[in-house]
């Protein structure tokens, strides 16, 4: 039987790695100008994929504009392939909402030229999220071609299956088990061309389920191989029972899809057999992941949800505004940009693209807490202090925000003349002209004073609440802070240890969890992309060192709030650790701790000054929990994953590429669980895990950790050839200081019974706040809108389901609101509401799967995303 060579002709694209992005627009643009001239004057030259992602072309145009049309004519004639992705995103540490708008900008863009290549094209991501099926089929597209991360123990030795996710999705995958460069320059010359292929066919054969195998033309920032037809003419001579001939993944996907008897696949794949994920690149440069994360969590959690709010109030949603920020976020969630095995000028451009992001991000959020409190209808004069809730459930929290007003004392009244109790917590004085230059330039030189306060407020969902400042004569008092080291709470009591630790009983077991927060340092020889333990070093724990933690508490009515500070002396780098600690240098730890006086989670706020070169760090949460799996969110949905993975056994003997240590990514919480209880760690910042102890009864959640090169060959867990380039990246070394955001909780029951996901969703969307005063630096006119004090979008009884987020539709009047199931069981989303007219389901693309309206109450199954559009 003849066997089919599909020769594709393509270019992968990294916008950056060790080179920037300008580097490789310059490239671009000379590639570019080679790829159009041949596809509009060779007739023969049938097809040319641009990598899957359309930043391509935003990068091309920004230098030649002139060429839209140029482009739109070879798109539309089926010749130049673009999309269906706006970045070649990471799938493990970028969310769920992030992974979706990036398959919508990437097809909204292909669609202003003509269709996109409609299959989930991820040749390089460092591992495949176990959701990806799902998301795909959103986008009604049911191809997919990837190359890293599978292995026959996931259930076939073949490269073609289709691999299923929850909610009945499924795409054809084709793997490309060799890489998408195995066509990259090939040859003309007979003897080197048949070496290399004969190698290549060999792996190719035995892999397919047909005729049909794949041979990728092209590689990294490689140009289009003008010779190719002179190099199908030798692989002809050389192959005559072989047809060659240039091709489209399309083509490839349409012909095995007919093939019999494939495999199916459930699951995420993260092994490193043939080819390497990097296990331990979710904690490289923590500092950049840290912030992806808080950026995610303030566009879904509340920008998003804060602008469909003022919209309905009568305000615009600024869609214009908001696409740039998530374009500006995803031109960082490329693999190796979100990954941080780059240079350290490129890591300065993903940093700065980042802090662009959360400038967007958090002026936006202002202006549309400023619209809505500013059109407050109202008689009243004084000040406000307005409160969001964003969420779609009536809650109670407790909060931290500042009032900043002239009075020396006040009350916070509601329209009905309600007063809300508040304790201050600390005071500032601030300059008039930092708040409005204009107060000093008319002489007034009167300093203002910001009260730090707390308060708990009951909100309805998605709505708001307004207060009034009131001058008062009764002076309330700072709360002091003391030197104890107990505190008793509802759910726990808690001994604060003077290695910096806690022990912690909790009042529901009577366990007592000793060594709570405590560290493990150990030596880092690896490089960006993975971890490396020195050989023979045993870990270091604080709670062995640490003898002279500071601890100091302040304690409300509703929390206490603790502060631990200690020193850690350590090996300077790997070379003192080598000489057993020769030369030493200094970690600072300044832990600020929330704790609830009624509830279970624990807010922990850490800053780090390090001066420590080549270790990492990780805190620490013992359980008592011997465990023999653990569980993590995912993209829309929670995984269980051993603690030990099935490959350790055998990746030796096997000759796998890595070890396939049980290390892991997670998105907002990780957790053990037993027959009583669950333990959960949350997170704002950092996203790596491992389940560690005897027992494996620890949650082990890495800080950071310092490395000082790109890449590095022969690691005691990645043997042979370096990752990347050997590049010194001092900046990698993490020296300065940083702040890491998680929290973490003991509580009744198992994750679902525990509404594990529904705390950590309440932890990265607390309640915020606006407070006007006369004085604004940015003025603004009132527009002739008036909106209630109180207000409710809508609020909906609270379920085992998590709102991923609310948002105004794209290209319709309604909102849009997605939903997903973090359980194991079957769910029903409900959706009645007063204010709620009509709703339609609609895909990940926004797009009506049924044009009638449907049941307000619409059942997910585990793990199943669901959106639906609000009217």
């Amino acid at each position: 039987m003849t066997k089919n060579v599909h020769i594709v002709p393509h270019m992968h694209w990294d916008r950056e790695w060790y080179f920037s992005t300008e580097e490789s627009r310059i490239l671009l643009v000379n590639n570019m100008e080679e790829i159009l001239t041949r596809l509009e004057n060779d007739p023969d030259y049938p097809y040319y994929v641009l990598d899957g992602q359309t930043a391509i072309l935003e990068d091309f145009f920004e230098i030649h504009p002139e060429q839209r049309e140029r482009v739109k004519k070879l798109v539309q004639a089926d010749k130049l392939v673009i999309g269906p992705w706006y970045t070649q995103t990471d799938e493990m540490v970028v969310g769920g909402e992030s992974i979706v708008r990036n398959l919508y900008y990437g097809m909204k863009d292909s669609a202003e030229f003509g269709e996109p290549m409609k299959i989930g094209y991820l040749p390089d991501s460092f591992g495949q999220s176990a959701q990806m099926p799902q998301i795909l089929n959103g986008f009604d597209i049911k191809y997919s071609i990837f190359w890293r991360g599978t292995s026959e123990h996931h259930g076939t030795d073949k490269t073609e299956f289709y691999w299923t996710a929850p909610g009945d999705s499924k795409v054809l995958v084709q793997l490309m088990p060799l890489g998408y460069a195995i066509g990259k320059y090939l040859p003309e010359e007979e003897e080197a061309l048949q070496k290399r292929m004969d190698k290549y066919f060999t792996v190719l054969d035995r892999g397919a389920t047909g005729d049909d195998v794949l041979l990728p033309n092209g590689h990294d920032q490689m140009p289009i191989q003008q010779n190719i037809y002179e190099v199908i003419s030798v692989l002809e001579k050389l192959y005559p029972e072989r047809e060659f001939f240039l091709s489209r993944y399309e083509d490839l996907l349409e012909r095995i899809e007919k093939n019999e008897g494939l495999d199916e696949i459930y699951g995420e794949f993260l092994h490193g057999k043939y080819q390497r994920v990097h296990r331990s690149i979710y904690s490289t440069r923590a500092d950049i992941k840290a912030a992806n994360t808080r950026i995610e969590n303030k566009l879904t959690n509340h920008l998003e949800p804060l602008a469909s709010l003022a919209y309905k109030l009568g305000f615009e949603y600024h869609h214009g505004l908001i696409e740039p920020i998530w374009k500006e976020m995803m031109k960082n969630h490329a693999h190796d940009s979100i990954g941080c095995c780059c240079s350290d000028k490129v890591h300065a451009e993903i940093m700065a693209r980042f802090q662009n992001a959360e400038e967007r991000t958090d002026r936006l959020i202002d202006f549309y807490k400023r619209k809505i409190t500013d059109h407050i209808n109202t008689d009243r004069k004084e000040d406000r202090l307005v409160f969001f809730n964003l969420l779609p459930v009536e809650r109670e929290e407790v909060t931290t925000t500042t009032v900043t007003t002239k009075f020396s004392s006040f009350k916070l009244i509601d329209d009905d003349g309600k007063e809300l109790e508040y304790e201050i917590l600390s005071t500032k004085i601030i300059d008039p002209g930092l708040i409005d230059r204009q107060i000093v330039h008319y002489g007034n030189y009167d300093p203002f004073v910001e009260f730090t306060i707390e308060v708990k407020t009951q909100l309805s969902g998605i709505g708001y609440q307004t207060y009034y400042v009131v001058e008062t004569t009764d002076h309330q008092p700072i709360l002091p802070s003391e030197d104890r080291r107990t505190v008793e709470t509802s759910a726990y009591f808690i001994q604060f240890e003077q290695n910096g630790t806690l022990s912690l009983t909790d009042k529901e077991t009577g366990r007592t969890h000793k060594g709570v927060l405590g560290l493990e340092n150990v030596g880092d020889d690896g490089d960006e992309y993975d971890f490396s333990p020195l050989e023979g070093e045993k870990p270091r724990f604080s709670v062995d060192e640490i003898t002279d933690a500071q601890i100091s508490l302040q304690s409300t009515q509703q929390t206490h709030r603790a502060t631990i500070t200690y020193q850690w002396t350590l090996p300077e780098d790997l070379e003192a650790r080598k000489l057993n600690g020769k030369r030493f240098e200094t970690v600072d730890f300044h832990y600020e701790l929330t704790i609830p006086a009624k509830g279970n989670v624990i807010e922990v706020s850490c800053n780090v000054i390090n001066n420590v070169k080549d270790h990492r760090i990780r805190v620490l949460l013992p359980t008592q929990m011997a465990s023999s799996f653990s569980f993590a969110d995912q993209q829309f949905g929670t995984i269980e994953r051993k603690v030990i993975d099935d490959g350790m056994s055998v990746w030796e003997k096997e000759d796998w590429d890595e070890r396939p240590d049980a290390i892991y990514p997670f998105l907002s919480y990780v957790g053990l669980e037993d027959e009583e209880k669950s333990a959960v760690v949350m997170t704002n910042s950092v996203r790596e895990y491992e389940i560690i102890g005897d027992r494996f009864d620890t949650i082990a959640v890495t800080l950071f950790r310092s490395v000082g090169v790109l890449g590095k060959e022969e690691l005691v867990r990645r043997p042979g050839r370096p990752s990347g380039i050997k590049l010194p990246t001092p900046d990698s070394q993490m020296i300065g200081e940083y702040q890491f955001d998680f929290g973490f909780a003991y509580v009744k029951g198992n994750r679902d019974e525990a509404k594990i996901a529904q705390l950590a969703k309440r932890y990265v969307s607390p309640f915020i706040s606006y407070n006007k005063i006369p004085h604004n630096a940015m003025k603004l006119n009132q527009e002739h809108i008036l909106v209630p004090s109180t207000f409710t979008l809508f609020s909906f009884e609270e379920t085992n389901l998590v709102m991923s987020t609310l948002k105004k539709a794209e290209l319709d009047e309604g909102l849009l609101i997605r939903y997903y199931n973090p359980t194991v069981r079957e769910e029903m989303v409900q959706l009645e509401h007063e204010a709620i007219q009509k709703v339609n389901e609609v895909n990940l693309n926004e797009v009506k799967t049924n044009a009638s309206p449907i049941e307000a109450s619409v059942e997910l199954s585990p793990s199943q995303v669901r959106s639906f559009l609000i009217q």
